[in-house]
């Protein structure tokens, strides 16, 4: 499918049809997206093909490859070998120079939950939620480049030019709230990460199933949304007055034998969605309308500005708990897609999870703050009754080596890393898929899972068929899974 019908043209062709969807979708809630609406995949075949689990995602994305085995992934064999030289058996072929002795995991480990799952000290606060999480421990990168493996975990494929997940999610289903974006984006405060918009751009899909970037830290979350305070002779009502003439003007020209021109709809569609988000858009960010003890959940601090120059744990949980505060109220007032990153781009001192210098100082605090944030925005979905029907995902590009590099860093791993996602149709407390015993590689080489496998899961727990969930691109079917993707049922309830 790479156009869309006038509604007029649509509705003669295919009759009542449309009728039913909008009425279930109406009964459920929900705004069926344009794939809804035009019928599936270009073979004819159903999107929703299974009862929905879940009406929302959030994706926290560590951004710069945290390392699975100082967090995550316990390895007893790197704690008997530390310090040993560092021998794999085979042939490694290292991103910089990181193959120098073991180094055992950085932090201590222990037991929490009913599940006794062992985490590191940084990201203890996850112990509290534990019993709701999957771990997946034997993810796998084609890249251990930054800017390809961070684009194949966002969108499912190492070039540009792709549509990110939350778009897929967009075009799919709609919106839940006509007055937010479906699909937004909260970057680390310090700047984007690797491929900046990249990663959530619509690709050739539509450009308003784009993801909308808020940066709930600053006076102007929203960027653009409201005219500039300053020595500006704009009024509220001179730019209401402005859209409307806008709005006509681009409408006729639509209606001038331009049914169907994506860019033009997508202008509109923007230029009315900017309009209702004048209103809706201040509300659902009102930090501050937080209790004080819900505040404390996240370890935000409103109002504190004056941060030690190094990386620190406060700050760090201060901002990380900012983003993933804004999300919750994102999701429960009808976002569909939240994307939260931690880390910006490679720049040095490190302000993100590169950590090739040393991991101790820079994961300390990043874990830290992502683990208080991630463990609170759980607590606070499950007392809310959201998250039996929102799935949380964790992600990075890739992960890090066993073998030491400059005696305290760790080099890229692309050939395993760690995934953990909770929230509806996810069995907590459980691993599903294991790394070998250096997590160096997974320990069934023959059978690792990868961000097609994660993906295929997350809309299949959103009640979508990934086969079937596609856009013809230059003469292809296109789909977010690409050729790959099985759905992991091992981490399924």
């Amino acid at each position: 499918m790479n156009t869309l019908t006038s509604r007029r043209e649509w509705l003669a062709a295919s009759g009542g049809g449309f009728g039913s969807l909008a009425l279930a979708a109406l009964l459920a809630g929900d705004r069926p997206g344009v794939a809804a609406t035009a019928g599936g995949s270009p073979s004819g075949d159903p999107i929703h093909a299974y009862p929905p689990r879940v009406k929302r995602v959030v994706q926290l994305f560590m951004a710069g490859a945290a390392s699975h085995i100082d967090l995550f992934d316990f390895k007893p064999a790197l704690v008997k070998h530390h310090g040993e030289k560092s021998d794999f058996g085979e042939p490694v072929e290292a991103f910089q120079n990181g193959l120098g002795p073991w180094l055992k995991p950085v932090w201590k480990f222990r037991p929490y939950g009913d599940c006794g799952k062992l985490l590191s000290e940084p990201v203890s606060a996850l112990g509290d939620v534990v019993d709701h999480m999957a771990f997946i421990h034997n993810m796998v990168s084609p890249s251990g480049v930054h800017s390809a493996a961070t684009l194949h975990q966002t969108t499912g494929f190492v070039l540009p030019g792709f549509p990110g997940a939350g778009c897929w999610v967009s075009y799919a289903l709609g919106s839940m709230n006509d007055n937010l974006p479906t699909f937004v984006v909260l970057p680390d405060h310090r700047g984007f990460g690797s491929n900046g918009v990249k990663n959530w751009d619509a690709g050739f899909l539509p450009s308003q199933f784009s993801g909308t970037v808020i940066h709930p830290a600053a006076e102007e979350p929203v960027a653009d949304l409201r005219p500039h305070r300053a020595g500006s002779f704009i009024t509220s009502e001179a730019d209401r007055a402005a859209r409307e003439v806008l709005a006509r003007l681009n409408r006729r020209h639509l209606e001038a034998g331009r049914a169907g021109d994506l860019r033009l709809e997508a202008r509109i569609k923007s230029y009315e969605l900017a309009a209702r988000m004048q209103l809706a858009a201040p509300e659902a960010l009102a930090l501050a309308d937080e209790p004080e003890h819900v505040l404390k959940l996240y370890g935000v601090q409103l109002g504190k500005t004056d941060w030690p120059s190094q990386i620190n744990a406060e700050e760090e949980t201060h901002h990380f708990g900012l983003r993933c505060l804004a999300a919750r109220r994102l999701l429960e007032r009808g976002v569909r897609f939240v994307q939260v990153w931690s880390g910006n781009d490679n720049g040095f001192p490190r302000r993100n999870w590169d950590s090739h210098e040393d991991v101790e100082r820079d994961h300390g605090p990043l874990a830290t703050g992502m683990a208080r944030g991630a463990a609170a925005l759980i607590k606070d979905l499950d007392q809310r009754g959201l998250l039996d029907d929102t799935l949380v995902l964790w992600t990075t590009e890739f992960g890090r080596m066993p073998s030491s590099q400059g005696g305290k860093g760790r080099d890229h791993n692309p050939f395993v890393f760690t995934n953990w996602l909770c929230g509806g149709g996810i069995k907590g407390g459980v691993t599903c898929g294991e790394s070998d015993q250096w997590g160096y590689k997974p320990l069934d080489r023959d059978n690792p899972t990868v961000v097609h496998d994660v993906h295929a899961t997350i809309l299949r727990l959103l009640g979508i068929e990934h086969t079937n969930l596609s856009w013809r691109n230059n003469g292809i079917d296109r789909r977010l899974t690409d050729v790959h993707g099985h759905v992991i049922t091992g981490i399924l309830s």
